[in-house]
């Protein structure tokens, strides 16, 4: 079932034990977890929610794209949907949404999964950081956020490289560059350190740098799904799913204490 909370567009079906919330990366939206909603309300509710100037939902008044106020519109949906305890998955940008959620509200999360989450990006050589900013700012824009997102579609599927590219195009540009600006000044880690409860990152081996938050955080499990792209529950959704069971199974009925 689709719908609107405020500002928000969420989809929302399905019942069972302790939901899962899903949220998308930069230019993406609720479509990009499909095959996981499906899967997933077989057993159990899922809710995916399209973040700020993302798919359905409006773009703030503001201009504020910040992670934490990203967070907030998670906090906004679950309230409003009545969920108290829940497991959130985040891709990409979405990581970093999730990361900022859970260290806010660490009681809600019942786990933390993470799909090859963005990492502090805080740490790249602020030159470089300025020259791609500056880049999306001018007029070339489509030519270089689209080489962007082609290096990371490196060994996607058609379909998905398809899909990926034309949510790219359906995003606005003051959106992509409006959250590109913060994700840049963001730092994960503390986030990431406050939730103890169950997390995983499933990464891809594009995931490999110095500043992966699984090189940045000691006690962050991970594991590798090869032969993808950076969309890896689009390239190969019964092997993300099977990995998503495993830790879904692992944390139990996580119910309130």
């Amino acid at each position: 079932m689709s719908k609107k909370t405020s500002n928000i567009f969420v989809d929302d079906g399905g019942a069972g034990s302790v939901p899962v919330v899903f949220v998308h990366s930069l230019a993406g939206n609720t479509q990009q977890w499909s095959a996981q909603l499906g899967h997933v309300r077989t057993t159990r509710r899922a809710v995916a929610l399209d973040l700020r100037g993302h798919g359905q939902s409006l773009p703030p008044e503001n201009g504020d794209y910040a992670i934490d106020s990203m967070a907030q519109d998670i906090q906004m949906v679950i309230d409003q949907l009545g969920i108290q305890r829940f497991i959130l998955v985040g891709h990409s940008m979405g990581g970093s949404v999730a990361v900022a959620y859970a260290g806010a509200y660490p009681q809600r999360v019942a786990g933390l999964l993470l799909v090859d989450p963005s990492g502090d990006s805080t740490q790249m050589p602020v030159e470089e950081v300025q020259q791609y900013l500056g880049a999306l700012e001018s007029e070339a824009y489509s030519s270089v956020v689209e080489g962007y997102w082609g290096q990371i579609l490196t060994g996607s599927a058609e379909t998905t490289e398809a899909k990926v590219m034309q949510d790219l195009r359906d995003t606005s540009k003051a959106t992509v560059v409006g959250v590109s600006k913060e994700l840049f000044k963001y730092n994960p880690v503390p986030a990431v350190e406050r939730y103890d409860g169950p997390k995983l990152s499933v990464i891809t081996s594009l995931n490999e740098t110095p500043f992966s938050l699984h090189k940045l955080v000691s006690d962050l499990p991970h594991k590798m799904i090869t032969g993808t792209g950076h969309w890896l529950q689009l390239d190969k959704p019964e092997k993300f799913n099977r990995t998503m069971d495993d830790f879904l199974t692992s944390i139990g009925n996580g119910s309130l204490p």
